[in-house]
């Protein structure tokens, strides 16, 4: 399962940068031009509130999971969905969590 996990970091990390760093090249770290569109249209919507969402749920969940199994380093799980998204922040949880099961 590990290095299911470690692959699934990986292209969760590269892939949604594939799509993001023609954006980031030619405009910058411009938030109100990403936002605009982000939510310009009704289906891109859909998929910016669910995956929002699904970040919010996931994020509160696994803070719980990690102080109830005792997993440290959660702030690299917070900080891996912010930078770069679900995809990576959700196989990373779980790597981290795979690790922390007893043995």
């Amino acid at each position: 399962m590990k290095p299911f996990l470690i692959l699934c970091c990986i292209a969760g990390t590269i892939i949604p940068y594939y799509f993001a760093a023609p954006f980031f090249l030619a405009h910058g770290v411009n938030l109100r031009l990403f936002l605009a569109e982000l939510f310009a249209t009704p289906i891109s919507t859909f998929f910016a509130a669910d995956l929002l969402l699904s970040s919010v749920i996931f994020l509160s969940w696994s803070c719980r999971e990690s102080k109830t199994r005792n997993i440290s380093g959660w702030w690299l799980v917070l900080l891996s969905n912010l930078l770069v998204g679900l995809s990576l922040a959700l196989p990373l949880f779980l790597l981290k969590r795979l690790d922390a099961r007893p043995r």
